[in-house]
């Protein structure tokens, strides 16, 4: 009986290791390949940035530079690319992501960036990873799950690589897709991956961005209420943007049908209203905007702005990604906060990024996990507060018209059903 029962075990653990060694080499090549693309693209978007600041004169060639990125997508017959909803619709379907997405993410987001769009580069980098991973799970003939696999492993690389933080690009592609369900057969591949991404990254001397907190006020009844009071008007404020961009893109689609003229109407509004600002702080990511809130440095409505410049942007037919907007957003609309409760402003703009994050990709594990990377392990219980009530109360809404609510936020209920 005990030799039946060792060999039986001997049998079960060869083959999940010899699965385990199979997914650490398609891991590691998805990880050395996506990192090394992300890296490229990475440097490409530094390049970008510097030129605009240093030429502000670019952003009057906005609208023709939105005429070459439909003509081009035009050109490779990919007019109805849905960015990084096709990703997760073919994570949950029998969909697959042409290898030409990759291409025409990374110059048309290069492009974006350069000429004075708003939008994030994790949208490219989603795509840019997603595509580059099912290429590699269809070359080697992996089934159909072995592909979303696959999949989920060049999203994670692509993030780890550009944000710097490999336990959150790990877990997001898992969490994202599905919200209520984890496909925990994508850990391993999607840990090392992220991981072998970083070494990459390390490697070709990206700096990762951090926001290292000091002198945080005492955990106590009053500072929870006050960070609750935050991350609930911080939901409303993932909820206003998500209905911004969902409903400018209607609007663009209702009066300018044509893609051609609704790109370049797109451009010339975004090229007025930079103009009407009198600076650039809201084109590009946005990135050192954040970091000056961490100093106390804002402007009151800049969180406002910061919508609208994104809406303009991406629902005309730009390319970029919302989540680097969303930190925007929530940093800014975390220091202004503070400043008016008079409650450790730095705080309250890191716990603004991450519960607005959260309400914007419906991703709380991700969530929590970017905190403790970008900002340090200290401020734990308040940036487990903001994103818990960040999460519940922003409702259904969110970025990816393709993401799933599997479970109610609310009740333990199967509700299947797709976010506003």
């Amino acid at each position: 009986m005990f030799n039946e029962d060792f060999n039986h075990y001997a049998r079960h653990l060869a083959k999940r290791f010899s699965v385990f060694l199979r997914w650490l080499v398609f891991s590691i090549l998805s990880g050395a390949l996506v990192g090394m693309a992300s890296a490229l693209f990475h440097y490409c978007m530094v390049y970008a940035n510097a030129a605009r600041a240093a030429y502000p004169g670019l952003i009057f060639f906005l609208p023709g530079a939105g005429l070459v990125i439909v003509g081009a997508y035009h050109l490779l017959h990919d007019e109805k690319d849905t960015g990084t909803n096709l990703v997760l619709s073919a994570i949950q379907s029998r969909e697959h992501i042409p290898m030409k997405m990759a291409p025409l993410i990374f110059v048309s987001t290069i492009m974006t960036h350069l000429f004075g769009g708003s939008a994030g580069r994790e949208g490219a980098a989603l795509q840019l990873g997603g595509s580059l991973g099912n290429t590699l799970g269809r070359l080697f003939r992996f089934d159909e799950k072995d592909q979303h696999i696959m999949i989920m492993c060049g999203m994670s690389a692509a993030f780890s690589t550009l944000f710097g933080t490999p336990m959150a690009a790990a877990i997001f592609s898992m969490e994202v897709v599905s919200v209520g369900i984890m496909h925990y057969a994508a850990l391993v591949p999607c840990v090392v991956s992220s991981l072998v991404a970083k070494g990459i990254a390390d490697s070709c001397g990206i700096v990762p961005e951090q926001f290292l907190l000091a002198g945080l006020p005492e955990f106590s009844i009053r500072s929870a209420v006050i960070i609750a009071i935050l991350a609930i008007l911080c939901a409303g404020v993932s909820t206003l943007f998500c209905m911004t961009l969902h409903t400018g893109e209607r609007l663009y689609k209702k009066y300018f049908p044509n893609p051609y003229v609704r790109i370049f109407s797109g451009g010339a509004i975004l090229m007025v209203l930079t103009l009407l600002v009198g600076n650039q702080d809201y084109n590009g990511a946005g990135m050192p905007v954040i970091a000056r809130c961490f100093e106390n440095d804002y402007v009151p409505y800049a969180f406002l702005l910061k919508i609208l410049f994104t809406a303009v942007t991406l629902s005309a037919g730009f390319k970029g990604g919302e989540i680097v907007p969303s930190f925007f957003i929530g940093a800014t609309f975390g220091c202004l906060f503070g400043n008016l409760v008079g409650f450790s402003p730095a705080l309250c703009t890191a716990a603004g990024m991450g519960a607005v994050f959260c309400g914007v990709t419906n991703c709380p594990i991700t969530s929590l996990l970017i905190c403790f990377e970008l900002f340090g392990f200290q401020g734990m219980p308040y940036f487990l507060l903001s994103i818990s009530l960040g999460y519940m109360l922003s409702g259904y809404y969110g970025l990816y018209h393709s993401q799933k609510i599997v479970y109610s936020k609310y009740k333990t209920e199967f509700i299947n059903r797709k976010t506003h």
